[in-house]
């Protein structure tokens, strides 16, 4: 016992640290994929959102998720919890990613037999191209929806896993569970509320907005001196609205009553228990409303047109959740904060809107639509209102 016991004692320390530096790469692995995962799910979020926001009506469902990325950090105080559903558009960026490049292929020679048929259409080449983009053809399109069956994950599409589709060619019951795997994926992305958020959402901004941006735009449109009164007036409401509004909207979506969009007292309350912070969201809302005004100086082509929706979604999706962010805190308080940071939040918060109503005032000169583009007010809508 004694000759064996030194020998076992030698080899457990080995053992136990190859063990834990095999635990500790795998789990460097799995962090490494998951945060990967969790990128190209915010990539793919960004752009789906992007696509969405260019195709009216279908565009409020963009608004909605919006609203609710921000409701959800006001109600945890969590920034996390407003990056909603980044695993699912994940896997949708996954689908339409590895489509798109399995058929890459078929493409390539499509355009091979299109050039020989346009040389030649009744050579042997122009045949045999013909044939083999057909067969091509059927053999991506049945990997194509062998990688859908399996999930849809990236590598899905390059690996045909002929083992497992042996196995699920022959076992019962596959289709039942696919099918109520897919109609609860879908269900999960609760498509139903945040059109219905967007839209709500939408309509509250309008009947904040409309009159004010109407007599700001008569500053132009009318004679002097009514002109003159028309604008004064628009840029007292516009003072207000916009001082407001960001607040207003978040606020609906976690009370989820339209009423709500319109308790002005309540977020007067509310930013005296967190004026830095709302001054913050607030600046950052209309700062990053900005460069989007720049891509209306010309009108957009049509070959680049979701460029403006791109850059409305990675700018305004900050701002939003900022903006949860500062109604968070505010929740969390329950006292009002000395009348020193009230009033210096107050008075910065009043200059931003101040440059904010300036600058847009401008825009109206370079916007390709003229003075009708002050009602394109996507720091609170969609790109383009319809």
């Amino acid at each position: 016992m004694s000759s064996v016991s030194p020998e076992l004692g030698a080899t457990m320390p080995v053992v136990t640290i190859g063990s834990q530096l095999k635990s500790l790469l795998s789990w460097v692995v799995r962090t490494v994929c998951s945060g990967g995962d969790w990128c190209f799910g915010l990539a793919s979020l960004l752009v789906g959102l992007a696509l969405l926001a260019t195709i009216p009506i279908v565009q409020f469902l963009t608004l909605g998720y919006l609203l609710e990325s921000g409701a959800r950090i006001a109600r945890t105080g969590r920034l996390r919890n407003g990056f909603i559903g980044i695993r699912q558009t994940s896997r949708i960026g996954s689908i339409a990613l590895g489509t798109w490049l399995l058929l890459w292929p078929a493409r390539f020679v499509s355009d091979i037999w299109y050039t020989s048929r346009l040389v030649d259409p009744n050579s042997p080449e122009t045949a045999r191209w013909r044939l083999l983009l057909v067969v091509l053809t059927i053999i991506i399109l049945l990997q194509i929806s062998w990688a859908w069956f399996r999930g849809g994950k990236l590598r899905h599409f390059f690996w045909p896993a002929p083992l497992r589709l042996k196995r699920e060619l022959f076992q019962r019951g596959k289709y039942v569970r696919c099918r109520d795997a897919v109609w609860e994926f879908f269900a999960s992305l609760r498509l139903g509320y945040y059109f219905s958020l967007g839209w709500r959402g939408f309509v509250g901004a309008v009947i904040w907005l409309f009159f004010p941006l109407m007599l700001f735009i008569g500053a132009t449109l009318l004679p002097p001196p009514m002109g003159f009164f028309s604008g004064l007036a628009g840029v007292v409401l516009l003072f207000f609205v916009f001082l407001h509004l960001p607040f207003l909207q978040i606020n609906f979506a976690v009370e989820g009553s339209l009423a709500s969009m319109f308790e002005i007292q309540r977020i007067r309350q509310l930013s005296r228990r967190s004026p830095l912070t709302f001054c913050f969201a607030l600046t950052i809302t209309l700062l990053f409303a900005l460069p989007l005004y720049l891509l209306k100086i010309e009108l957009t082509p049509r070959e680049v047109f979701v460029l403006p929706s791109l850059i409305f979604v990675a700018f305004i999706f900050p701002a939003r959740l900022l903006t949860g962010w500062a109604l968070s805190r505010a929740y969390r308080h329950q006292q009002a904060r000395h009348f020193v940071f009230r009033w210096t939040s107050r008075i910065l918060g009043i200059s931003v809107v101040a440059a904010y109503i300036l600058f847009i005032f401008f825009t109206r000169y370079t916007s390709w639509h003229g003075h009708w583009s002050l009602l394109e007010q996507h720091a609170f809508m969609v790109p383009v209102p319809f």
